[in-house]
């Protein structure tokens, strides 16, 4: 695929990802995981993190696109993130691969 091939699903798929965040609406948030992914989540510990911490109930909608990382059969959108209510910037990790077919997410964090 080409980078902008990447980035016109990329990019969506990011944005969900802020706005289902910001939202605390984990069944949403996970929609385009892939099967390993989910399978590999702790439940409780994921919706913790949705209740407990400002910076992912925060997350600004604007983004900065960074660039991309091609490594294997994955390809790693880098994203600068900021907050609404933190000073600061943090580094958003978003990788996709395809699974049955589909562009599915097999790895998202920011830090």
């Amino acid at each position: 695929m080409t980078d902008e091939e990447i980035l016109a699903i990329a990019h969506p798929m990011w944005d969900d990802l802020i706005k289902y965040s910001n939202k605390g609406q984990y069944g949403k948030f996970v929609r385009h995981f892939s099967y390993n992914l989910l399978f590999g989540l702790n439940e409780v510990e994921v919706g913790k993190q949705f209740v407990k911490s400002e910076l992912t109930r925060n997350l600004s909608k604007e983004r900065d696109y960074l660039g991309i990382i091609r490594r294997g059969e994955h390809v790693t959108v880098l994203y600068r993130q900021r907050s609404t209510k933190k000073e600061g910037e943090w580094l958003g990790r978003l990788v996709l691969g395809f699974e049955d077919g589909e562009v599915k997410i097999f790895g998202a964090s920011i830090f």
